[in-house]
Parts: structure tokens; C-alpha cells; sequence
């Protein structure tokens, strides 16, 4: 009685943190975890064996792989061709696309890749498209095991409850019909989205670029002596010196007569350069610093989020230096050391050369227009990759390959042909992520040793039972949606699934159509920009307000759960 006690309260600790703080939901799943191993809950060979299920490592090896995916050309050479005068037709091709490339690749960087299309489109406002291109690309992911984290993270503790995971296309039967349904939705109900873009943020619009005359007084001293960090509401983010440019600008540069020193902040501030002796302001020349700037987003959870740029050391941390924020999209202005970072803010850095080799990148950013960014894979690489991808894919859904298996032999050919990086493949590690499914994997072997998820499973049973097998179905799935609104997918995954898991074996039924109840419940996230990264990544962009993603997500939210709950039973019976 005392262990279910400790277990139920380390859960009802876990959850809380999870929906009511705002503290990183590794710390509160590894601090869960450890609570239950020092409480004796769990034992040190259950908590070895868990960070080392299979499952968890063909999850970890499919996220590397996804990086070299990433790199492949197809979806950049489509993307130039999806929009065009017809609306309905534009969103439909886009839409498509979109779910393709998002069964396969990682769908945050099928959205980071298409956003730039979308928002430089000719034909329609950028805010009638981004929300539709977020939903098609959630839609997707739910066709294969790879699609999404969540399905991933649905078989790792399948395959620790039973010993089998799931299959490439186990998810394809269900998760086809209901894309497709869904895309014609997004299409039924594009009406419903706000037709006004966001602000684009224009480099010409805020940064102020100023030249050093031969005799001006600034010549020969560096940056600190001449008060040029002291400025109230302007920051000098680089020095263009002849061809060579300056970014992120020491203190202690020195300054040298014809540095062309560009500033960002609230031009209206631009007075206060008037005050230094020899200093010119001139037009910015188009596109002179187009090459050098970075667009991001900051991810929920991100080291920096809540600091302010001064606090934070971001030029240290990044090699970056922030030239403008934009949140809610409105750009900010005003003494951009002073304001605190959140999680989906906008920001357009001026990066140095050491920048895309920082391993911190992925944890704190989603890159939305990265012009200095590695080459993308040569022709030659991107056939074989793909042409590999292929076979492995085909081998493992005959049983002829481990998937692991086939999987780590394609990322040796995308080490061996340069795809990708060792360097890169360290700074992507999900560490966070193993992190997460360890801890859940552990404290859900926690609560089986205490007796708590038989325990819950029976009182599910008796409130449920004489409704029948589909009413638990629906209640676990639609559990499991509320979570994934609340907090994040991937937390909601892993902590209903041992719930569906123990109401399946209560019942006595198939446990398919319970693990497939959570696995589309975790990613019917269209109600909130929080339970998805790709809302997130689209709200700052088009401008959007938490009623645009109800009011547009609420018909597709409705459908795809009336399509999931009458599937599933189809094709996997209880």
C-alpha cells in the first residue's frame, strides 16, 4: 500500500508540473524518475534495461538518419511549384506535399523548409496558408512509424511491454484516410483563417548602417571607448570592412576609417548616432547583409527562454548577435538586450562563421531561413539515399531486416558519402528525448511493480465496462488528446500509454486498437499552437492568435477524431 501511495503521488507530481509550470519536461521526467529509483520503486537492472530498449535505440538511430533526410533536395525543387493563383488548388498541392515528405522526414524541418515558399508567395496572404501547412504536416506523420516522435515513442514502449514493436505501416491503413480527409477539411474550412499577412520583417526597415569617415575622432579605438555599446536604443550588431565582415562585434574591435557599422533597434533613435564626431548614415545597399542573416525560432523549453539577450550571453552561446524580435507578429524595438526571450519568439540573428557548428542549436532553435547553412546533398546522393531508403524501408516491412538494422546502415552511407557529419550527428543527438522515454519507460515499470496501472486499469474497467471495449478506446483517445493540448505530444504519449496498455489486458481484448488510440490522440493537436512544434513554428510567422488555431483546428480536430475512432476498430478489431 505505501508503494502505491509513493507512485501515485511521484505521478500526480509529474503531471502537475507538466500542465501547470513552466519548467523543461526532461527535468520533471528525469526528477520523476529519480524519485522512484531512490524510493525503491524500481530497481537499477529495470532502469538500465529501460535506457537500453530497443525501441529507444531505433527511435534515436531514425532521428539521426533524419537529419541526412533533411539534407535531400526533392522538397526544395517541388516547393517553387506548389503555389500559385488558385487558392484551393495551391493549398491542396501544398497540403499534399507537405504530408508525403512528413511520413518520411522529420515534418519540423518539412515546415522550416516550406515557410520561406509560403511567405514570399505573390498570390495570397502567407496567413492563409501557414496554419493548413502546420495541420498537413501533423496529418503526415501520422502514415508510418517514422512519420512522428510519438510513434516512435508508441512503439519503444510496445516493444517493452511485449517484446514486439510496431511496424513501418502499421499506421498507413488509419493514418491514409484520415490525412486525406483532413486535407479536405483544411480546404472545406480555409475560410475560417484570418486573410491579413503578418508584418514581414524587412532588414531595411531596422537596421541603420553608418559609415566611419577618414577623420572622424572614432578611428583607432575600440568599440567600448567609444561608448558605442552604451547607446540607450540601438546595438551594433557588425562591421562591414571592405570585404570582410565583422558579426557578432567584440567590445574590443577596434575601428578603422571606411568601417560601415550597422546598427538595429527603434530607428526612431537614429539621432543619437548624429552625436559622434565623423560618422555618415547612408542607405543600406540592397542585399548587402542579406547573406549573412539567420531567421529562427526560439523552441519551448529553450535554454534561453525567460533571460534576456544581455543575461543570456547569447553571442557567446551562439556566435550570434540578435538583430530584430518578432512576437505575435510584431516586431519589437527598443534596447534589445533588455528584452526577455519567449518561447516562439522570432528572431533574425546576424551569425558568425562558428555558428552552425554549435551543439546547442536544436535545443533552443527551429532554423526558418538559414542562408549560411550547409550545402544541401548533390544529385548523385540524393538518389542513393533514396533509392536506399527505399530498399530499407521495403526489406523491414517484409521482415527480411531488423528496421534498426536497416537504418544504421543507412546512416553509415550518409556518414561515408558526407551527407552528414559526425559533428553534426553529436550536436542533433536527441539526448533530451532518450532522456524523457527512459524516465516514463522507468516510472511506468514503477507503477507495474507498485500494482497501480492494474489497479487504475480495473477501475477504468468497472466505470467503462458496460459500455464496452470502444468507450475505453474513445475515452484513452480523447485523454490523450486533452494532454497533448496541455502540454506537449511526446509527454502525453508516454504517459497515457501505460494506462491503454493496462484497460486492453483489464478488457481482455487486442491491444492495437488502445496503442493506436494513443498514438493518433497525441498528435490531434489543432486546437493550441503549444501540444505541436509546428503550430508553434507557424504562429509567430503568419501573425496568428490562439482563437485563429480554435476556430481552424476545431473542424478538422472534430473529423479527425470521428475518422480515428470509426477506423481503428476496422482495421485493428478488438
Amino acid at each position: 500500500m505505501i508503494d502505491q501511495l509513493l507512485i501515485a503521488g511521484v505521478f500526480i507530481a509529474l503531471l502537475a508540473s507538466l500542465i501547470f509550470t513552466d519548467w523543461p519536461a526532461v527535468w520533471v521526467f528525469v526528477c520523476s524518475m529519480l524519485s522512484a529509483y531512490f524510493l525503491g520503486l524500481v530497481e537499477t537492472e529495470q532502469v538500465l534495461a529501460k535506457a537500453s530498449n530497443m525501441g529507444l535505440m531505433t527511435l534515436i538511430i531514425l532521428l539521426l538518419v533524419s537529419v541526412g533526410l533533411e539534407k535531400l533536395s526533392w522538397l526544395t525543387r517541388l516547393s517553387g511549384k506548389l503555389i500559385t493563383q488558385g487558392y484551393a488548388a495551391s493549398l491542396l498541392r501544398l497540403g499534399a506535399v507537405t504530408a508525403f515528405f512528413s511520413a518520411f522526414v522529420n515534418n519540423t524541418a518539412v515546415v522550416a523548409t516550406l515557410a520561406h515558399t509560403v511567405r514570399s508567395n505573390r498570390h495570397h496572404p502567407a496567413s492563409r496558408l501557414l496554419i493548413p501547412l502546420s495541420y498537413a504536416a501533423i496529418l503526415g506523420g501520422t502514415m508510418t512509424l517514422i512519420g512522428t516522435s510519438t510513434n516512435l515513442i508508441v512503439s519503444s514502449f510496445l516493444e517493452d511491454a511485449t517484446g514486439e514493436g510496431l511496424a513501418f505501416f502499421d499506421f498507413f491503413l488509419v493514418g491514409l484516410p484520415v490525412t486525406l480527409i483532413g486535407l479536405v477539411v483544411i480546404v472545406l474550412s480555409s475560410r475560417l483563417l484570418p486573410s491579413s499577412s503578418a508584418e514581414q520583417i524587412d532588414i531595411n526597415e531596422y537596421l541603420i548602417e553608418a559609415e566611419v569617415e577618414a577623420d572622424s575622432e572614432l578611428v583607432g579605438k575600440s568599440i567600448l571607448d567609444n561608448g558605442l555599446r552604451e547607446l540607450d536604443d540601438l546595438f551594433l550588431v557588425e562591421i562591414v570592412r571592405g570585404e570582410h565582415l565583422i558579426s557578432p562585434v567584440a567590445p574590443t574591435e577596434f575601428i578603422e576609417a571606411g568601417d560601415k557599422l550597422i546598427f538595429s533597434g527603434d530607428v526612431k533613435q537614429v539621432n543619437a548616432l548624429e552625436a559622434f564626431p565623423g560618422l555618415r548614415l547612408f542607405a543600406i545597399e540592397e542585399g548587402l547583409l542579406r547573406e549573412n542573416m539567420t531567421e529562427v525560432i526560439v523552441m519551448p523549453n529553450a535554454s534561453i527562454e525567460g533571460k534576456t539577450i544581455k543575461d543570456s550571453g547569447f553571442r557567446s552561446l551562439f556566435d550570434a548577435a540578435v538583430v530584430g524580435i518578432r512576437r505575435g507578429g510584431k516586431r519589437l524595438s527598443g534596447k534589445l538586450g533588455n528584452i526577455t526571450i519567449q518561447a516562439g519568439d522570432n528572431l533574425m540573428l546576424a551569425v558568425g562563421a562558428d555558428f552552425n557548428e554549435r551543439k546547442n542549436l536544436d535545443k533552443n532553435f527551429v532554423v526558418i531561413d538559414n542562408t549560411v547553412s550547409g550545402a544541401a546533398a548533390t544529385p548523385a546522393q540524393n538518389y542513393f539515399i533514396t533509392a536506399t531508403l527505399v530498399a530499407v524501408v521495403a526489406m523491414a516491412t517484409a521482415g527480411l531486416v531488423p528496421l534498426i538494422k536497416g537504418m544504421a546502415f543507412l546512416l553509415v552511407c550518409m556518414l561515408v558519402m558526407g551527407v552528414v557529419r559526425g559533428s553534426e550527428l553529436r550536436r542533433r543527438f536527441p539526448f533530451e528525448l532518450w532522456l524523457i522515454i527512459t524516465s516514463a519507460l522507468t516510472l511506468s515499470q514503477a507503477a507495474t511493480n507498485a500494482g497501480v496501472v492494474a489497479g487504475l486499469a480495473d477501475l477504468l474497467h468497472v466505470a467503462l465496462g458496460g459500455l464496452g471495449p470502444w468507450a475505453a478506446m474513445a475515452g484513452i483517445y480523447f485523454g490523450t488528446l486533452l494532454l497533448t493540448e496541455l502540454m506537449t505530444n511526446n509527454a502525453a504519449a508516454a504517459l497515457v500509454f501505460p494506462i491503454a496498455f493496462g484497460l486492453a489486458e483489464s478488457f481482455g481484448i487486442d491491444v492495437m486498437p488502445m496503442v493506436m488510440a494513443v498514438a493518433f490522440g497525441a498528435s490531434a493537436s489543432f486546437l493550441t499552437p503549444y501540444g505541436y512544434t509546428t503550430n508553434l513554428m507557424v504562429q509567430n510567422i503568419g501573425g496568428y492568435s490562439l482563437r485563429d488555431y480554435f476556430r481552424s483546428g476545431l473542424p478538422l480536430s472534430i473529423c479527425y477524431s470521428a475518422a480515428v475512432l470509426v477506423l481503428i476498430p476496422m482495421v485493428f478489431p478488438f
